[in-house]
């Protein structure tokens, strides 16, 4: 069975933290709050969140900049990205962020996390658009429908489903870093398996969705750091 992980990113903690739109507000949240915050808002939302708190206020001023920063990342991600679904989301901080999503079918062959030939160019345009803004940190995860594996019991078709979403978001980050993409970009590359499903996995359509690897680009502590500097272009 195809499977396939990815990681949501941090959604906006909008119920939690002002999550709106991040360009006219600056984010205040300290390291303690901002942990506990997005781990409640992640739980409820069924998602991972994504980035680490910051321990001083970003400001307004400086969100307004990382906010039109995130706003040319997703614009050329959008040009460029062939087959990828690209969205604004928020971090744990209350920034804009991009989320961009592959469905696993077009990078991957049926249970493999071998990239297929056909999935290399639109991640050549990713490492990129990655090596152009580099003050980006990048989350991937990688996530599966909850189709069991022929001779497997449930649990042990749970546990194929959670390695192989683990070994494609490796694959994805692998071939990021072999296409010149910083090491220390990559904040967390994690397989999720069939646990934080966005479709119904009883239709076709709905594993189809669920078959996924999703990455992340958000605020790095240096892109924070030359915003409040007035730097960041």
């Amino acid at each position: 069975m195809n499977k396939i992980k990815i990681a949501t990113l941090g959604l906006c903690a909008a119920a939690v933290v002002s999550c709106g739109n991040n360009t006219g507000n600056g984010a205040l949240i300290g390291a303690g709050s901002g942990a506990v915050l997005g781990a409640i808002v992640g739980k409820l939302a069924g998602n991972t969140v994504v980035g680490a708190a910051i321990g001083t206020a970003v400001g307004t001023g400086a969100g307004a900049l990382i906010g039109k920063h995130m706003d040319k990342v997703k614009a050329e991600a959008e040009a460029d990205l062939n087959n990828a679904k690209v969205e604004e989301v928020t971090d744990v901080n209350g920034l804009k962020a991009v989320k961009i999503t592959f469905d696993s079918g077009l990078l991957f062959t049926t249970s493999s996390s071998e990239l297929s030939a056909a999935s290399k160019t639109n991640l050549d345009n990713l490492a990129k658009l990655m090596k152009k803004y580099s003050t980006c940190a990048i989350d991937a995860y990688g996530h599966t429908d909850n189709q069991g594996w022929r001779n497997s019991t449930a649990e042990q078709s749970a546990q194929k489903n959670l390695q192989l979403s683990q070994q494609r978001a490796e694959s994805v980050v692998n071939y990021l870093k072999a296409n010149g993409v910083a090491s220390s970009q990559f904040k967390n590359v994690v397989g999720k398996g069939s646990s934080e499903p966005v479709a119904d996995n009883t239709t076709q359509a709905g594993m189809q969705q669920n078959r996924r690897v999703e990455v992340y680009l958000y605020a790095s502590e240096q892109m924070v750091k030359e915003a409040q500097q007035g730097t960041l272009n």
